[in-house]
């Protein structure tokens, strides 16, 4: 089999066997096939598309790229959650602790932010200590003490995912829905889980920007997920806003953490507890939503889902004393409020733009190697539908150097539109796919 045969046939819009699907992967994961004719195929991928058999060959071979993890030593349905990224968006260190003090174990691994959305893994390096390299055995560890263990990618998980995604992130091959989808669920099912609830964001702050797109999207990672032995669902949700008020790591561990003490903002609320609702049905701890939902509720107001947020994170090597003590936790030095210019009702809070001047101040990455502060960002102080009066704050920059202040200025100066009329409310919950 020759590589340039399968780019031309792919090219000229044919269906590729599972053997050349293979092939292709394998030659990525042995080093054996030239990135250039890997990019090469990418770029076919993303012209001719794929099938659904096609995207879900590619998932396998990619899944046995590296190790299934093997967790039926760990009592219970290991369920996991997975967003497609958005700004603000910092459910995972919410609904984590919360699925985990209800009865279902949550072995979760995530990624990191890149361009203007934010990243699980940098949110939990923002506690002093936390430590999400743990090895598959501490994983296995962390699950069997308290219930969860939140990490990144090991080396032994879809290796072939790791090689692919360096070159679709520089050769313009990311926005394809069969290369997303094998890229999200190798991972997911190589990690051993037994049921997955995904979040597909749609909107200005998502990477789906359409509900038809996201829709699409939604249906092929559960016809993946669901055909590969994992039961899988997925709700689309609204990213036009920034999820919540924070933006930037500190700045969201913070924010969690108040919703774990029973506060917070009310958008960031309802998303946590629909997804872990979700996650206690199929962990088999619920007899059905409303139920999921009580106990989720529960969680909360008992303090049972803050104690295991406490317990995860000095499993983990951090610092469970951020919980009661905010100053733990890095902060930045310098504030600047943006205040409105008019009086009259918020119309939009970009959220693109509000994640894109958030990694102007340092609280994101451009590129993969990029540093990252936890301290910098930005907290938005009024929503869409609020009224505000002029000079009313919008939004509080936090910030460490005056350059960097002034390029996300550049950015946040356009985020916050201000109407005469009250816009209407829209949906956080857009739709379910099962």
């Amino acid at each position: 089999m020759r590589a340039v045969d399968v780019i031309m046939k792919k090219r000229d819009g044919g269906p590729l066997s599972r053997e050349e699907i293979r092939f292709f992967v394998d030659g990525v994961t042995s080093g054996t096939l030239p990135d250039y004719q890997a990019s090469a195929l990418l770029m076919a991928i993303l012209l001719r598309g794929m099938t659904a058999e096609e995207t879900a060959w590619l998932t396998d071979a990619m899944v046995h790229s590296g190790v299934r993890v093997d967790l039926g030593d760990i009592p219970g349905v290991k369920v996991d959650k997975h967003s497609t990224g958005g700004v603000g968006d910092k459910t995972s260190l919410i609904l984590a602790p919360l699925a985990a003090a209800c009865g279902v174990p949550v072995p979760m691994m995530s990624g990191r932010g890149l361009g203007h959305t934010g990243g699980t893994l940098d949110k939990l390096e923002a506690i002093p200590g936390f430590r999400v390299n743990l090895s598959l055995e501490e994983m296995k560890t962390a699950l069997a003490r308290v219930g969860c263990a939140m990490i990144g990618q090991t080396a032994q998980i879809a290796p072939a995912d790791k090689k692919l995604y360096a070159l679709r992130d520089v050769t313009g091959t990311v926005e394809s829905i069969p290369l997303i989808s094998a890229s999200i669920m190798s991972k997911k099912i190589a990690e051993g889980i037994d049921a997955l609830v995904l979040d597909v964001k749609t909107g200005r702050g998502a990477f789906m920007k359409t509900e038809a797109d996201s829709r699409k999207l939604a249906e092929s990672l559960v016809s993946i997920g669901n055909a590969s032995g994992v039961k899988t669902e997925a709700v689309i949700t609204a990213m036009d806003a920034p999820l919540g008020n924070a933006v930037g790591n500190a700045l969201e561990v913070i924010e969690c953490v108040e919703v774990l003490k029973g506060g917070g903002p009310s958008d960031l609320i309802e998303v946590s507890v629909e997804l872990t609702a979700r996650m206690l049905v199929l962990g088999q701890v619920a007899r059905d939503r409303v139920d999921a939902d009580r106990q989720a509720r529960l969680a909360i107001t008992s303090g049972a889902g803050l104690e295991r947020f406490r317990q995860i994170i000095e499993m983990q090597g951090g610092d469970p004393r951020i919980v009661d003590d905010y100053t733990r936790l890095p902060q930045a030095e310098e504030r600047h409020v943006v205040v409105a210019e008019r009086a009259g009702y918020v119309n939009r809070v970009d959220a693109e733009l509000v994640g894109r001047a958030s990694v102007a101040l340092g609280a994101g990455r451009d590129r993969v190697e990029d540093p990252v502060d936890p301290a910098v960002g930005i907290v938005v102080k009024a929503k869409p539908g609020d009224e505000v009066r002029a000079g009313d704050a919008v939004l509080e920059m936090h910030y460490r150097t005056r350059p960097k202040l002034e390029a996300a200025l550049a950015l946040a100066a356009r985020a916050v539109t201000i109407h005469d009329t009250r816009p209407a409310t829209g949906r956080l919950i857009v739709a379910e796919v099962q």
